[in-house]
């Protein structure tokens, strides 16, 4: 599935697409549409029905196989479609303090260390833990939230060569001048903005 090749406004939220993940549903679209593509495909592939129970079914099987066996976006959408026997949320999402959800979002990273070179490019790694990020906001700092959801409409149009927001971004989120760099409508305006100092 094609990725947007320009960063543009949300006509539903009014942010830059991908900022209103996972609260608005076109932003959502947007950023999950290669994984949904997969999971869709595995689907087709063993004959699973639509049905929330036969998808849940699927998902349960997909997360008791090895590790590299099905697509990091399969095992992505597989945890989302399964509540963590514990705390009861998305696999993964629940409180710091749930083992079972640690556990299971630890597994889902071992795929990418043991993956084999150009298994998964350094963009799709950085959408991948921007949605992490925004799927379980309690689970990481509100700087590296906040750093996640300015660069999303940057990384969905192709426009971050590593994937990562700049370092002296923290400076201007600790000042609570997010606004600032939220107002940027491309990366060359936002990499272009004045660096803070950081004392």
């Amino acid at each position: 599935m094609k990725r947007p090749s320009a960063v543009r406004r949300c006509a539903d939220c009014g942010e830059l697409v991908g900022r209103g993940y996972p609260d608005c549903a076109y932003c959502t679209g947007t950023l999950e549409g290669p994984w949904l593509a997969d999971w869709h495909a595995l689907c087709e592939q063993r004959g699973v029905a639509a049905a929330a129970d036969a998808q849940r079914g699927l998902a349960e099987s997909v997360l008791a196989t090895d590790i590299g066996v099905h697509e990091w976006t399969c095992v992505d959408v597989a945890m989302s479609l399964v509540d963590c026997p514990s705390c009861e949320r998305e696999l993964g999402t629940g409180p710091l303090g749930c083992v079972l959800c640690g556990i299971a979002d630890e597994t889902r990273w071992a795929w990418y260390h043991e993956a084999p070179q150009g298994a998964i490019t350094s963009n799709e790694h950085a959408l991948r833990q921007a949605r992490v990020a925004l799927r379980a906001p309690h689970r990481c700092r509100q700087t590296v939230l906040l750093n996640w959801r300015l660069a999303l409409p940057f990384l969905l149009a192709g426009q971050m060569a590593d994937g990562h927001p700049p370092r002296w971004t923290t400076a201007f989120l600790r000042a609570g001048r997010y606004d600032e760099l939220a107002s940027a409508l491309s990366y060359a305006q936002f990499s272009a903005i004045r660096e803070l100092p950081w004392r």
